[in-house]
């Protein structure tokens, strides 16, 4: 079956033909780090994650960029007297690249900055001007706009035409000459910092947000590649901006628009704006990263989700199925190896991923193999358990659950095990404010002997194996 993704620019699905079969290129939307990552944002990381393996599984190579956008007005915004703009966003990509690595995101083939590439952002608004689709404004401020009705085709992307949208409030509206003009290059101003500007034919100053990205793809993909990735909410301004102002230089630019569904939060978007958000330090805080990761996966990259506590629930309950009968067969068949090299996925799995990266119907085929493999082993069949056993192998090593291998049946008995102790924790805790101390010591012994050891924090109980 031919890959098939659903491109936002043609509004269906298309048949993915890649430029160059030996290496597909992807641009993807990275953060604007001028707060830590919340959900939303790993969400919409994981979904083209997903869609890179997959890709690396049918093409062998995959040049994968993702930018980091360190300078922008909200970075300025949030900077503080102690904490510079530059200190800030580099430490809140650490933040979000920590993110990330916790639920198995792989790190991209390169990972621009936005202010290493000011001389081809400028080089780039340089030819809009030549070309007649920019101009600076008559003011003097040093601010640069892209002429929107200068091309014709501007709105392709999400199809709108000029009159129906909204004027652009990303720079002084002064200078322009319509409302829908987007800065390409803002002036210096008085009140931002002067380490934030840079030397420029226009004045000093600094590039606006879309000339980024375009300026960056460019730069690692040439002017014309794949795929370009981001979430929803990035469609209008952003994507429609990067579109218009690559093609009218004369780049070819992506072949196709992907975009994934955003968090909701009782229907509403999470954003930082809205106030709404769940940070992702504070969800792996708190669960198995795992968890996190089959959670997120769990719906089409294309649908909004809206995570409740059962979200985690049924991702905690899926993975110990998987888990349980993981550790089955390596009981149960003799020689089963603890690592096994990557195999190829069934056909109904690379049905459902060619089918517009159909996670939810693939995760159902793990599900399905994982019942047949326990039925294969109920009726003593060791080789039907060994074939379901491989086939579970290559599928959740290819959706970044390699962990699962890895453990082998680990995480499922980790899970039976926490729930042993925290029992015992709890009746100890019971006991200690009874005031029972005998009780609560031989709790404490008990739980000692098995080679366990608790530790008493002000957040609660937590315990290791001892060693």
């Amino acid at each position: 079956m031919t890959l098939r993704l659903h491109d936002t620019r043609a509004q269906q699905l298309r048949d993915f033909v890649p430029l160059d079969p030996e290496n597909v290129t992807m641009y993807v939307c990275g953060p604007t780090v001028q707060s830590g990552p919340h959900i939303g944002h790993v969400r919409a990381a994981l979904s083209f994650d997903l869609l890179r393996r997959w890709l690396e599984y049918r093409f062998g190579r995959v040049t994968f960029v993702r930018n980091v956008t360190d300078i922008d007005d909200k970075v300025l915004a949030n900077a503080t007297a102690t904490e510079p703009w530059w200190a800030l966003a580099y430490r809140i990509e650490q933040e979000f690249t920590a993110a990330y690595a916790g639920i198995g995101i792989l790190p991209p083939t390169y990972e621009p900055r936005a202010t290493a590439s000011i001389p081809q952002m400028q080089e780039l608004i340089g030819t809009l001007i030549e070309r007649g689709h920019a101009y600076p404004a008559p003011d003097g401020s040093g601010d640069v706009y892209f002429d929107v009705r200068s091309w014709n085709e501007y709105g392709a992307l999400t199809h709108q035409s000029v009159d129906a949208m909204e004027a652009a409030e990303d720079a002084d509206p002064r200078g322009k000459r319509n409302p829908q003009d987007f800065a390409l290059w803002k002036g210096a101003k008085t009140d931002e910092p002067a380490d934030a500007t840079w030397s420029s034919p226009w004045g000093a100053g600094r590039p606006g947000w879309h000339i980024e990205c375009s300026a960056m793809a460019k730069r690692y993909l040439s002017g014309e590649f794949d795929i370009h990735g981001g979430g929803l909410d990035l469609r209008f301004p952003h994507h429609e901006n990067e579109l218009a102002q690559s093609t009218a230089a004369g780049d070819g630019f992506a072949q196709y628009w992907v975009h994934n569904g955003l968090v909701t939060v009782n229907g509403q978007k999470m954003s930082k704006s809205l106030g709404n958000f769940t940070l992702a330090v504070d969800v792996l805080s708190l669960r198995d990263p795992l968890v996190v990761r089959y959670a997120l996966a769990a719906a089409h990259y294309r649908s909004s989700l809206d995570l409740t506590e059962s979200s985690w629930d049924e991702a905690d309950a899926a993975l110990g199925r998987i888990g349980t009968f993981i550790a089955r067969v390596r009981r149960t068949v003799p020689g089963a190896p603890q690592e096994q090299g990557f195999g190829v996925v069934p056909e109904a799995f690379a049905a459902a991923m060619d089918d517009d990266l159909g996670v939810p119907q693939a995760l159902a085929v793990v599900h399905e193999t994982v019942r047949r493999g326990n039925s294969a082993i109920d009726a003593g069949d060791q080789e039907q358990a060994w074939a379901a056993f491989v086939e579970v192998d290559a599928m959740v090593r290819l959706l970044g659950f390699s962990e699962l291998m890895s453990s082998g049946g680990d995480l499922a008995e980790h899970r039976t095990l926490d729930a042993l102790v925290q029992t015992m924790i709890g009746q100890r805790a019971h006991a200690r404010a009874d005031k029972d101390w005998a009780t609560a010591d031989r709790i404490r012994d008990a739980i000692a002997t098995a080679g366990i050891v608790l530790e008493d924090t002000a957040d609660g109980t937590h315990w290791s194996i001892d060693g």
